[in-house]
């Protein structure tokens, strides 16, 4: 089942406006923005993300015409000129055939990566993200930073280990990914106390809510290496339930709009953004159309930064 080139929200949209490319046809060091509906569900789960790339596309729709007017949440228009954002569509899932939706999605992944592109994930569950970090990680050393309510180093769960509770596990065993900086933790989620023991035990930087109050966004912007590629991996229930509704499962005490703008702006100032993964949206559960908007506006934050990594 290939990659639809010309996938389109409901109301015709593409992200921003933006061209609709092929993925093996992208500009170099274009901004790629790229649909993947699901991977690995559970069992006992659903696909529960499958309409969010839709979602997030049309609500962008209203801020096509909009791209080149100054955004103070980066300093500057979103796209410089000569910066370039294309759509390169979804990512078709097969729900028969999870290692042969994984293995499209790294496929797509290093024909991008190959070409220069910087990524932009509008997912989809948590799980199409550990296909994508393993073509980051084939191609060179990376960070990861995460922005989650949870963890995700279960390593199985149903008996699958590649499903959305075991992302940065698995991330964790690909030889590039040098350093795992995750940051939101809060409340109780899938991971065992073992879990969390093993993640330290990694090195991951566990940068949970009450370290982050504590300390303040700084901290974590400055556990994030300098220098070294990142990849963000953005869980949107990494933001407090007031400011995205539409999750699995709202977790209070989370981060809101401003905080991300200070950590990613802080750690795209220390180390050039690659690749930007945002997950985990649920429209069904959204309220008002507040996460929809709110996620979007995120997805071009992530677009303006990588658009400016890839011109250093």
């Amino acid at each position: 089942m290939p990659l639809d080139p010309t996938s389109r929200a409901a109301d015709g949209a593409l992200f921003l406006g933006a061209d609709a490319v092929a993925f093996d046809a992208v500009p170099q060091g274009a901004v790629a923005v790229i649909g993947i509906p699901g991977a690995t569900p559970y069992r006992s789960g659903w696909l529960h993300s499958e309409a969010a790339p839709a979602a997030i596309r049309g609500a962008s729709a209203p801020q096509a015409a909009r791209r080149e007017h100054y955004d103070f949440d980066l300093g500057g228009p979103l796209l410089r000129p000569g910066q370039g954002m294309v759509d390169c569509g979804d990512i078709a899932f097969d729900p028969d055939d999870f290692a042969g939706n994984r293995a499209r999605i790294e496929t797509v992944y290093a024909t991008l990566l190959k070409r220069g592109a910087a990524p932009l994930l509008l997912g989809g569950d948590d799980s199409v993200q550990i296909p994508a970090l393993r073509a980051f990680a084939a191609r060179g050393e990376i960070s990861i930073l995460q922005i989650d309510a949870h963890i995700d180093w279960r390593d199985e769960v149903e008996d699958e280990r590649f499903g959305l509770s075991s992302t940065m596990r698995r991330a964790s065993e690909f030889a590039g990914v040098k350093s795992i900086v995750q940051v939101g933790a809060r409340g109780i989620g899938s991971a065992r106390e073992s879990d969390v023991a093993d993640a330290r035990a990694a090195g991951a930087e566990l940068v949970d809510m009450r370290t982050l109050r504590a300390k303040g966004i700084d901290h974590a912007v400055q556990c994030v290496p300098a220098d070294r590629p990142v990849v963000v991996c953005f869980d949107v229930d990494g933001f407090d339930p007031t400011v995205v509704p539409g999750v699995l499962g709202r977790a209070p005490g989370g981060l809101d709009f401003g905080d991300v703008v200070e950590l990613l702006n802080g750690v795209a100032a220390r180390a050039p953004i690659i690749g930007f993964n945002i997950v985990e949206f649920v429209p069904q559960q959204d309220v008002g159309g507040l996460g929809a908007r709110t996620v979007c506006r995120l997805a071009m934050l992530a677009a303006g930064l990588l658009a400016r990594s890839t011109g250093r």
